[in-house]
């Protein structure tokens, strides 16, 4: 009986020790995932260069997760646990602040973009762009393939444009609203939309679409992508990644994708 109560007794011990090891452990191992973050959906190539970047230097590489910019803000209202935002806007990024769920100080506008008219590759009629340019008569029977209007900036830039020129009654009810600039663009890849109004660059990561035409910049509110940590992140290298993105090294990264840098 002595016998089997000790052997008991040192198993339960071995068992602790081991508790506590794996207890101790555990903030290494979050530590040796990189950073989470969260960023618009037109950064997917460029982002994903340059956490491979970050990572090449000797750090555990990011993670990121893409979606709309209004997707996440909401996300990080909701208590997402990431460490740094990257939105394609200043609106949603004031969304966030306004909450204090950006870290003071951090908050940084970084890069900037175009915005430009699509179609498939197999059209090779070019548009002008211009104030009353006939974009209804353009479309046929299609539909205009753009981020949400009601809150991807991508959409919000697209509606600020089409006002501005004039267009926009004439094909506010012959839109394909989608979720993220990115699936607007799918839209017109595949064919299901004749026309389609995404950023520069992501006509540019698509060899399946052509550029028909671009808006002018004054057409629209100035593309700005802000870039902020948030106000619960601890990861080490949050800050040390959101460096490099502003670094001349970092900002040749997003300039090889077709982004402007500031």
């Amino acid at each position: 009986m002595r016998r089997s109560q000790n052997v008991r007794r040192f198993l339960a011990l071995i068992l602790s020790m081991l508790l506590a090891l794996t207890a101790i452990g555990r903030p290494a191992m979050a530590q040796s995932e990189g950073p989470l973050v969260l960023a618009a959906a037109s950064l997917q190539e460029a982002m994903t260069a340059a956490a491979d970047g970050w990572a090449a230097k000797g750090h555990p590489r990011p993670r990121i997760s893409f979606a709309a910019s209004s997707a996440l803000a909401r996300q990080i209202e909701a208590g997402a646990p990431a460490d740094m935002f990257v939105s394609a806007d200043e609106p949603w990024m004031d969304e966030v602040q306004t909450r204090g769920l950006l870290r003071k100080g951090t908050r940084v506008s970084f890069l900037t973009n175009s915005l430009v008219l699509v179609a498939p590759r197999s059209r090779t009629q070019a548009i002008t762009v211009k104030p009353g340019f006939p974009l209804a008569r353009a479309l046929g029977n299609g539909r205009l393939a753009v981020g949400d209007p009601a809150a991807v900036p991508a959409g919000i830039y697209a509606k600020q444009a089409l006002t501005r020129l004039g267009v926009w009654d004439s094909v506010k009810d012959r839109l394909a609203p989608a979720e993220n600039v990115r699936a607007a663009l799918a839209l017109v890849t595949r064919g299901v939309a004749p026309l389609g109004v995404v950023y520069g660059t992501d006509a540019r990561a698509d060899p399946g679409v052509r550029v028909a035409g671009t808006f002018p910049a004054s057409s629209h509110a100035p593309i700005s992508y802000p870039v902020a940590l948030l106000a619960t992140s601890r990861h080490r290298d949050a800050e040390g990644f959101r460096r490099y993105l502003l670094s001349a090294e970092g900002k040749a990264v997003f300039r090889r994708f077709g982004f402007g840098t500031r």
